[in-house]
């Protein structure tokens, strides 16, 4: 992110706490909870956001050497993405042509081949038939054009895309936009490495789950006994590109920055996260040497089910320091979003960021998206509000609503 736009999110950011003001929009909107709980809107939501939209499979790092595959079975396309020995990232209908089996299993690993346990039909990492066991008894196949069928993938500034279906369209410059683009690639997140990965089932709209990344109102309240304690809450500082938006609040350290020199300011310092959400369902907090992914995904046979996976990433520096750090003992792990080493320098571990994952927004945001599924789902409350306050969701909930071709929200004020 260039310097002169740090310092005018960190500068909006100091306002708000000295004035004690959250952002204000200037206006409400009420949106029918039928969002939340409608068969027919969860069916176009699937169809056109999951099953023909662009999606963000991972980083770069998820693949990091030649012979690296991972598979995603999220959106209704079984995905097989591998890196082939020249570096190439290719995407996949994990299926074998003979008669449909996935040839690969493991969620992730490293082969150059991938054989259906079926017939044993094999594959390489670039999809090529290779070998058909008892050819003779089978019958010709032409393996040039009986290969896996391939889907459309880019891997652009760090970030693996995949289009669900073979003939969609994949253009990173139109699907983020110039500035976004720009702004996401000075992250250099093709650096990091993955670290690991939690996985969260709960009963409620994966709308809703990602209503829990919208907005600071609640820190103070629902967070009391857990990130309030590091995090104020109640400011922000919101940036919108098109269907997608940045998200900052500030760092309980925030006004000490008043005494350093702005071209010394560094965001990752003065604000607590920095929260991209990319249409249609991801959440990415970038920090400095590390990087937390959250994919949403709704439930295709219930509307009221979504499963959130949380993906951590690290510089290979902060790999090597938490090492080190446990080899002589000295880690100390916090309840927060890090630990530190002997020479008090934070550590963002992974067992510290799964925590929050747990201890925040499982048991508590989702908790409390699980109480608002139940109001959905019995229909008697019309409308919910979002306030002056929260504007993320404003964009939130206007962009898909105007992709599915549903009525706008509603000003009430």
């Amino acid at each position: 992110m260039k310097q002169e736009k740090q310092v005018e999110i960190l500068k909006e950011l100091m306002r708000q706490v000295d004035e004690g003001k959250n952002i204000d929009a200037g206006v409400q909107y009420k949106m029918p909870t039928s969002a939340y709980a409608c068969p027919e809107i969860a069916a176009k939501e699937w169809d056109l956001l999951f099953q023909n939209h662009p999606q963000l499979i991972g980083l770069s790092g998820d693949l990091a050497e030649p012979g690296s595959f991972l598979t995603i079975d999220d959106f209704g396309t079984p995905v097989l993405a591998t890196r082939d020995r020249d570096g190439v990232f290719h995407a996949f209908l994990n299926a074998c042509r003979h008669r449909g089996v996935r040839v690969a299993q493991d969620t992730r690993g490293r082969k150059n081949v991938f054989t259906c346990p079926f017939h044993a039909w094999s594959y390489s990492n670039k999809g090529d038939l290779v070998a058909i066991p008892d050819e003779d008894h089978f019958g010709p196949v032409d393996k040039s054009c009986n290969g896996l069928i391939e889907l459309p993938a880019v891997e652009r500034d760090g970030l693996l895309w995949v289009h669900p279906q073979p003939d969609g369209r994949l253009d990173i410059d139109e699907l983020l936009g110039e500035t976004l683009a720009k702004e996401l690639a000075s992250y250099n997140l093709g650096d990091l490495a993955h670290g690991g990965v939690k996985t969260i089932n709960m009963n409620l709209n994966w709308k809703l789950a990602n209503d829990t990344f919208g907005e600071t109102y609640h820190f103070a309240k629902l967070h009391k006994n857990t990130l309030a304690k590091i995090i104020p809450g109640n400011t922000l500082h919101l940036e919108e590109f098109g269907r997608h938006h940045r998200f900052v609040t500030a760092a309980a350290s925030l006004q000490d920055y008043k005494q350093v020199p702005e071209d010394e300011w560094d965001i990752h310092v003065g604000s607590a996260f920095i929260l991209y959400y990319l249409f249609p369902n991801i959440t990415l907090i970038a920090g400095k040497d590390n990087c937390t992914i959250v994919k949403m995904y709704p439930d295709p046979d219930n509307a009221g089910r979504s499963t959130s996976q949380v993906f951590a990433y690290y510089s290979q520096e902060i790999i090597d320091m938490e090492k080190a750090a446990r080899e002589a003992g000295t880690l100390q792990e916090v309840n927060a979003d890090t630990a530190y080493d002997p020479d008090n320098r934070s550590i963002p571990t992974l067992a510290a960021t799964m925590e929050v994952f747990t201890s925040t927004i499982e048991q508590e945001d989702y908790l409390m998206g699980e109480f608002q599924q139940k109001t959905a789902q019995n229909g008697l409350l019309e409308f919910v509000t979002f306030g002056r306050n929260e504007p993320p969701l404003h964009h939130f909930h206007k962009t898909f609503r105007e992709v599915l071709g549903l009525s706008p929200l509603e000003k009430i004020t």
